[in-house]
């Protein structure tokens, strides 16, 4: 079966794409930083607080689509170190699977965040309404 016929919806499709990751991202500093929606169940380092307020500012950011590019290209950047740092060099050694190291919401942020860096919000965005997009 083709699926050509979604096409011409690509732009809407990364907007919803956007907000959805950036929604979920978001959750992850909130529960961090404020315990919501549960909470983190480690305590917060200096590290971890950086990386949760870029999370908070950042998803919201790319939620509403302001500044989206640098923004979701800040946040691919963390996701690496997140994933390097803290699943592929672990507590275990090196370990490469990202299904073994539990890195794979890292790491698929990461790509998805770099991805929107280049290919931008989408039309549903401030910066759409900018003329910024």
């Amino acid at each position: 079966m083709n699926f050509t016929f979604l096409a011409p919806y690509e732009p809407q499709l990364r907007s919803i794409l956007r907000i959805m990751t950036a929604a979920t991202f978001f959750t992850h500093g909130t529960q961090k930083l404020f315990e919501w929606p549960a909470k983190a169940g480690f305590p917060l380092s200096t590290l971890t607080y950086t990386a949760a307020t870029l999370e908070v500012i950042g998803g919201f950011l790319l939620i509403i689509g302001l500044f989206s590019r640098p923004v979701a290209f800040i946040l691919s950047g963390l996701m690496a170190c997140a994933y390097f740092m803290g699943h592929a060099f672990g507590a275990n050694g090196f370990v490469f699977f990202p299904l073994l190291n539990r890195g794979e919401a890292a790491m698929l942020f990461c790509f998805i965040f770099l991805y929107l860096s280049a290919a931008g919000p989408g039309p549903w965005s401030v910066d759409a309404q900018r003329g910024q997009a």
